[in-house]
């Protein structure tokens, strides 16, 4: 309410300095226009001023939260991102050899031995037949035993700490194997006092189990490259026992206290018997994230002392763990907190600061506007009808700078908008990149299972051949590994450039040639499955298109017939049918399998669908095989075969002799 000394007169008239000479006293209610200070208790003042002190300190705390978890997303995204790498990589060296047992069991010269062990001539055979696998192989040692676990032959036979005549019937990976699994372990070596991994294989004869061949991989190659990461990165088993890591001090070692039972399991399968107590690392859960997904764990002040000199407390680590596919391991990522800690800390300042910054401003304002207050209530009481145009015009002026801050604000956000959507597709084209390369990089082991398999085969016969002096037969061996060899070069550069889109060189290409070099590579499991192989091939019949590639194409849809076939009962039918068309020309694939659900069909050459048990593919097979065949301006589809099951129909473009083209 506002109360005037001396009557307002409309009329009243005068000079500025008249104005000023005028003793007229505005007054408010509780306050004095004078001075403007509040008429407040100093109780109330310094309460206001706590209460406000507590607000910004809870408004650092809380960005200190937001920053700590903001900084953990963030390490957590780059830390599953490294774990990948790590499994890949690990993965992929333990399946450069799982197939080396099963092949061996195969080995004239092995089955002979284990047949006759008491044969010192049979002895000899196998000994350099496996010293000559394991030099090519490059793994740690190569061995067969009989069915007691007595190692009959070895790579290292000729060696110091030979396994010949060495018992290892103790360990699980051959009883595994003599149960007819195949074995797979970790452990400490009893001879050679070297950790490895083992893969092992149960050699039959008929019903008869005659022994078991063993491959050891040392894994120590793993171990330099991961010494010389920056992450601290870790490989534990199935009872916590680290067996790989970046640190040596960590390797065999407890992430817990092992229990008595486990003690004694890993003391009868002597899997760390060299390794000491595997005493645990001192190292506690500090700090459960949401989501399970990771946690914060604190070493000891011992731990981290030895960690990094100096520091008497343990630091915190991010926690992120990935089991190893095929395997009962796990790996774990420790992710150093420090930088999450300081973009934390640095985030409470910067609000703390705000917040400060924010309330001198509003303070200001306050008393800028008691002033200006003030000022128009003084000159109200002194000239009504000027200021209350002023006022009308502050009013229109506000109104349209409110107008022209509306305009302001929708156009930043149009333009905000415009650069997230940027964003935004910007992303999904790397996305999109990155899962094509991520599909052609998992389909490599696919796409070059067959030729090595035919190299495993045509080595071990050459080994015969030149035992028996046949040097024709070698010869001939040799020369088809060499073209095998570029072949698989061939192969995985066509798929390197099938990931890049890049361009490709179309030629006309006899398919009776291309159908007669993927049969060659499947010879072996035609035979030993007895499959019934019927073909249909016109003469001279060409296409335009790649030979290589087109022969990845085959293999694949005959390796898939032949799986199709696994189950009947009757005889295996696969039928391989290329004709001519107005068009150019068809390559179809006939089976006698079950045939194609019909839900399925939709989902057929979708990148990683497989109708097939876990393990036994990855689901890129079609997938890769109809890229292919789009890049050669054709198409592969599917459908129903008149033997029953399915078929697969390769569309290509006709192609003259000479004829070359770029797609």
């Amino acid at each position: 309410m506002l109360k005037l000394s001396a009557p307002y007169r409309p009329g009243f008239a005068g000079s500025p300095g008249d104005l000023r000479d005028k003793a007229v006293l505005v007054r408010f209610h509780g306050s004095d226009v004078t001075t403007g200070t509040p008429q407040l208790s100093r109780w109330r003042r310094w309460a206001a001023i706590g209460v406000w002190l507590c607000l910004i300190g809870a408004g650092g705390a809380l960005a200190y939260l937001g920053g700590e978890r903001a900084g953990i997303r963030s390490l957590q995204q780059g830390t599953l991102h490294r774990l990948d790498i790590y499994s890949t990589s690990l993965r992929s060296e333990l399946s450069r050899y799982e197939y080396l047992p099963q092949v061996l069991s195969l080995s004239p010269d092995v089955l002979d031995l284990l047949r006759r062990p008491d044969d010192s001539s049979l002895q000899f055979n196998a000994n350099v037949y496996l010293e000559t696998v394991n030099a090519h192989a490059q793994a740690s040692a190569i061995y067969v035993m009989n069915a007691s676990g007595l190692t009959l032959a070895a790579s290292n036979w000729n060696q110091q700490g030979s396994f010949v005549d060495m018992n290892f019937s103790y360990r699980p990976y051959f009883q595994d194997a003599l149960r007819g699994v195949p074995g797979r372990f970790y452990g400490i070596g009893t001879v050679s006092r070297e950790p490895g991994y083992y893969f092992s294989f149960g050699i039959v004869d008929g019903a008869r189990q005659l022994g078991v061949a063993a491959v050891k991989v040392n894994l120590d190659k793993l171990d330099a490259t991961w010494s010389h990461s920056a992450d601290k990165v870790l490989a534990v088993d199935g009872n916590g026992v680290v067996f790989l890591s970046s640190d040596a001090g960590w390797k065999f070692r407890a992430l817990r206290p092992l229990s008595s039972e486990t003690l004694q399991q890993l003391a009868q399968t002597r899997q760390y018997t060299e390794a000491g107590s595997l005493t645990p690392i001192d190292m506690r859960e500090h700090r459960p994230l949401s989501g399970g997904a990771a946690t914060v764990v604190q070493l000891s002040a011992s731990e981290a002392r030895r960690q990094t000199a100096g520091e008497p407390f343990g630091p915190d680590y991010l926690l992120d763990s990935r089991p190893v596919d095929g395997t009962d391991w796990k790996l774990i990522m420790l992710s150093d907190m420090k930088p999450v800690h300081a973009l934390a800390r640095t985030s409470a300042v910067a609000t703390v600061f705000a917040l400060v910054f924010l309330t001198l401003l509003v303070l200001y304002f306050q008393q800028r506007r008691r002033i200006v207050h003030q000022r128009l209530a003084a000159r109200e009481a002194l000239q009504g009808a000027y200021d209350e145009l002023e006022h009308k015009v502050q009013l229109r002026t506000e109104a349209l700078s409110e107008a022209n801050l509306h305009l302001q604000t929708e156009i930043a956000e149009r333009k905000r908008a415009e650069e997230i959507l940027k964003t935004t597709l910007e992303d999904l084209v790397q996305t999109g990149k990155m899962a094509v390369l991520g599909q052609m990089s998992a389909g490599i082991t696919h796409e070059l299972n067959q030729p090595l398999t035919a190299l495993r085969t045509l080595s071990a016969n050459a080994v015969v051949f030149l035992a028996r002096g046949e040097s024709a037969q070698v010869d001939m061996n040799l020369r088809t590994i060499c073209q095998l060899t570029d072949r698989m070069g061939q192969i995985t550069a066509q798929l390197k450039k099938f990931a890049r889109r890049s361009a490709v060189e179309l030629q006309s290409v006899a398919l009776a040639d291309v159908i007669a070099d993927a049969l060659f590579l499947l010879d072996q499991r035609i035979r030993q499955e007895r499959i019934q192989l019927e073909q249909a091939v016109e003469p001279h019949l060409h296409a335009l298109c790649e030979g290589n590639r087109l022969e990845q194409v085959l293999v694949n849809l005959l390796a898939n017939a032949f799986d199709a076939t696994a189950g009947e009962t009757g005889v295996r039918r696969v039928r391989i049918v290329a004709r001519r068309t107005p068009d150019g020309a068809i390559v179809e694939v006939h089976d006698n399998g079950n045939g194609i659900a019909a839900e399925v069909m939709p989902r057929l050459f979708e990148p990683f669908f497989t109708t097939k048990e876990q393990g036994l593919g990855l689901g890129l097979g079609l997938a890769i095989s109809a890229g292919i065949v789009r890049d050669f301006g054709g198409l592969l589809r599917a459908g129903e075969s008149e033997l029953g099951g399915a078929a697969f129909i390769v569309t290509l473009r006709n192609g003259q002799r000479g004829a070359t083209t770029h797609g």
